[in-house]
């Protein structure tokens, strides 16, 4: 189709006659009454034209009654001009209609009423045309504040083009009330919206960790200040190579979106660079994925300068291969979430200064991670043991250790809200101390560009005498978690270190489903608001570090669990 343009008019122009441009331009003249959606004279000019070409032709109508645009399609549909991305505050219509004519006397299709969703028209109307060239039937629809995904929208009625019905100034003012009537909470405000996807890829198991998935997404969401309006689940057999989800499913998503009044879709899957890209030219609007949403409350999190640098460099390694020039997906992160960063390097550099700033970075950080070595060397000379609390993210750790040492590390509940290992004394009877270290919390699915941003934690459990892995024992996905942080210390080379497992929140289960924990779970069972808990904790790393006065033993930790 050529979208050649002749005048004000725009689309499939090729191939007509100079009469019938003239035509078409005179349309311009025309005008409608507030109260109507199209006038029984502008209905029967349309269709007349559009019989006489055998093409589509539609209006764009403003709020005064003017006609903005002309639009000539093919025989069965119809390609809008660009009318520009809708701004302003959410619950706003575009204040234009499109009215177009229908060749085969069908109602209105699933392409109308996509444009009619994702441009925020203040409606959509059709007009058949018969075999004589006069109009028949008027087909309308508008938004709904409170739709479906799939079908945010209402179809009126048919009604006849020669005598339509329909008052459009009172129908657009009810509807501008209900939208306008739907203000954010007060909570809301500065937080980004966010919907939320994850694709299932692959045929359903019993094995199926989709909920636990889709329930941490939320979570990270709700740390990283990103309040989620819906969840959207796909399952498919394969990932669509270039959006992940599909033509279809991508639609729905991006009907949601401007539904709810969303600025951000966040994807549970890492999406690759060109399907971020797609994604966000097909929506629009903030595209993130679940690395990213780490990474940016890496960013909140980070404190000192080790961990500053470090979140910066995993930044900038993750985006390197998205810094393409004109890459309306990156513009979009430039602030908020997904865009913002500790460090000084916005994301929207090109590629070459986003090198020279990963290699500056790298060399701070060898310089940086030769002064902790240093560090360690001292604190290892003296003979004082290191017990470091390894564990899933927001298991209790920072509460634990503050409980344990009298410490003031922060401990909110919230994922990731330690970043920086902090590390406490704790005396033992007979003289004895140990250096306790709280690290970074592990996740499932860690990636690699990620693992860069645990460097001083990994350095400070490799350094460790012994690790206390603390598990929480009031999450239903409490076994996954504990299996998630033993692979990943077994892939970081830690899988021979020993360590001691301690069921944390048992305040929080029953009587019963605490003691069933005690006898078959493994390890021990604490609370860490609870120091009367901690006694045969305590005993136990007391006799892994000091029993007979020798090195620490490593603990058959598979018997345990």
């Amino acid at each position: 189709m050529s979208k050649a343009a002749t005048a004000d008019l725009s689309g499939n122009l090729s191939g007509l006659a100079p009469s019938e441009l003239k035509a078409l331009e005179r349309i311009f003249r025309r005008r409608v009454a507030p109260t109507e959606v199209v006038s029984a004279e502008l209905a029967a000019y349309l269709a007349e034209l559009s019989a006489a070409m055998h093409r589509q032709v539609g209006v764009l109508i403003d709020r005064r009654g003017a006609i903005t645009d002309v639009v000539v399609g093919d025989a069965s549909k119809i390609v809008l001009p660009d009318v520009g991305r809708l701004r302003g505050a959410a619950g706003r219509f575009r204040g234009l209609r499109l009215v177009h004519t229908h060749l085969r006397g069908e109602a209105l299709t699933r392409d109308d009423l996509t444009d009619l969703a994702l441009l925020r028209l203040d409606l959509v109307a059709a007009i058949t045309v018969d075999a004589g060239g006069r109009a028949g039937r008027l087909f309308i629809a508008h938004l709904l504040p409170d739709g479906p995904a799939d079908r945010p929208w209402r179809e009126l009625p048919a009604e006849p083009a020669h005598a339509p019905s329909t008052d459009f100034a009172q129908l657009i003012a009810g509807l501008e009330a209900q939208y306008g009537g739907r203000k954010l909470a007060a909570t809301d405000q500065g937080k980004d919206r966010a919907v939320v996807v994850h694709v299932a890829i692959g045929k359903a198991s019993k094995h199926d960790d989709g909920e636990a998935r889709v329930a941490e997404l939320r979570e990270l969401c709700r740390t990283a200040g990103v309040r989620v309006l819906d969840v959207m689940i796909q399952r498919r057999p394969e990932a669509d190579p270039r959006t992940l989800v599909g033509h279809g499913k991508l639609e729905q998503i991006c009907l949601r979106a401007m539904q709810l009044g969303a600025e951000l879709v966040v994807f549970d899957q890492d999406l690759t660079p060109g399907q971020a890209r797609a994604i966000s030219d097909a929506t629009e609007l903030k595209v993130i994925d679940r690395t990213m949403l780490i990474l940016d409350i890496f960013a909140q999190h980070a404190r000192s300068r080790d961990g500053k640098l470090q979140v910066e460099l995993a930044q900038l390694r993750y985006t390197l291969p998205r810094l393409i020039e004109k890459n309306t997906m990156m513009s979009r992160l430039t602030g908020g979430i997904g865009g913002r960063g500790p460090g000084e390097t916005k994301l929207e550099i090109n590629r070459r200064r986003a090198r020279e700033r990963i290699t500056l970075l790298e060399r701070r950080l060898a310089e940086l991670a030769d002064d902790r070595r240093l560090r360690r060397q001292r604190r290892t000379g003296k003979g004082i043991p290191i017990v470091a609390i390894v564990g899933y993210t927001n298991a209790g750790k920072s509460t634990l250790l503050n409980s344990l040492t009298d410490g003031d590390a922060l401990a909110e509940n919230k994922l990731f809200a330690t970043l920086d290992p902090i590390s406490r004394r704790l005396r033992f009877p007979r003289e004895r101390e140990v250096v306790m270290t709280d690290t970074v919390g592990f996740i499932r699915d860690l990636p690699k560009e990620l693992r860069a941003a645990f460097a001083a934690t990994l350095e400070e459990m490799a350094d460790a005498d012994l690790l206390i892995h603390v598990g929480d024992a009031r999450d239903p996905d409490r076994d996954q978690h504990i299996a998630t942080v033993e692979q990943l210390l077994g892939e970081l080379g830690l899988a021979d270190r020993p360590r001691l497992l301690a069921w944390n929140k048992c305040d929080r289960l029953g009587p019963a489903d605490a003691e069933h924990l005690a006898l078959h779970g493994g390890g021990f069972v604490v609370s860490a608001l609870d120091r009367a808990t901690f006694g045969p904790l305590l005993l136990a790393i007391e006799r892994a570090l000091w029993r007979g006065g020798k090195a620490p033993e490593i603990l058959d930790y598979a018997a345990t669990v």
